[in-house]
């Protein structure tokens, strides 16, 4: 809960570091961690050190979360967005139209300046987006373009293998002959069925002279 000393009253509330931490959801860890980086500063210290938030500090805070959590930015990328002047006057304008504290007159005031730096800010938004959109089109015809220059090769190295095939049984003929040759004598081992004859004794001049 927010803490206003005796001396404060009237004067936005303040928020410690734990409450913080609380109400964003975060650790203590990770605000003195951004606060390490520069990307926010409490509003104040007490005399004890005790660092105290006020509700700009925790728009700010809130902010970077959704950057980091909804957008997926990078605390470098985030760093770039908080520093868009834009955003700092919104952060002003929310925190202090929020307190109630003012008139019906500065309320008006508040919200011009509101719609001034949010109109600012989405005319920014919309030329960053189309330079991101141009981006995304040159690089999704590069894709189309890599992909059709690896099918060129795929297709260049199938037709030189065949080639190189067809050039090779052409220029060794003989191998070619060997191994029809081969394939055809062994299928006719397979298919050939031997036999053995009884081998026929030979006549002698001796034995036809005795006749």
């Amino acid at each position: 809960m927010a803490r206003r000393g005796a001396s404060d009253e009237g004067s936005p509330p303040t928020f410690r570091i734990g409450e913080v931490a609380k109400l964003t959801g975060l650790t203590t860890r990770t605000l003195r961690y951004w606060e390490e980086l520069g990307l926010i500063q409490p509003d104040a210290y007490r005399g004890s050190g005790e660092r105290r938030y006020s509700q700009t500090d925790m728009a700010r805070v809130t902010r970077i979360r959704e950057l980091q959590e909804l957008l997926g930015f990078s605390l470098a990328e985030v760093r770039v967005v908080l520093d868009m002047e834009d955003i700092g006057v919104l952060d002003r304008v929310r925190s202090e139209y929020r307190w109630g504290g003012v008139g019906a007159a500065r309320r008006r005031a508040l919200l011009e300046e509101a719609i001034e730096a949010n109109d600012k800010l989405l005319a920014r938004l919309d030329s960053t987006l189309a330079r991101i959109g141009a981006f995304r089109d040159e690089r999704a015809e590069k894709a189309v373009s890599l992909r059709t220059a690896r099918d060129g090769v795929v297709a260049e190295m199938e037709g030189s293998g065949k080639s190189a095939a067809a050039v090779d049984r052409r220029s060794n003929p003989d191998r070619r002959r060997a191994g029809r040759a081969g394939r055809s004598g062994s299928t006719r081992v397979r298919g050939t069925r031997t036999e053995t004859r009884p081998r026929t004794p030979e006549r002698t001049t001796e034995g036809a002279d005795s006749r």
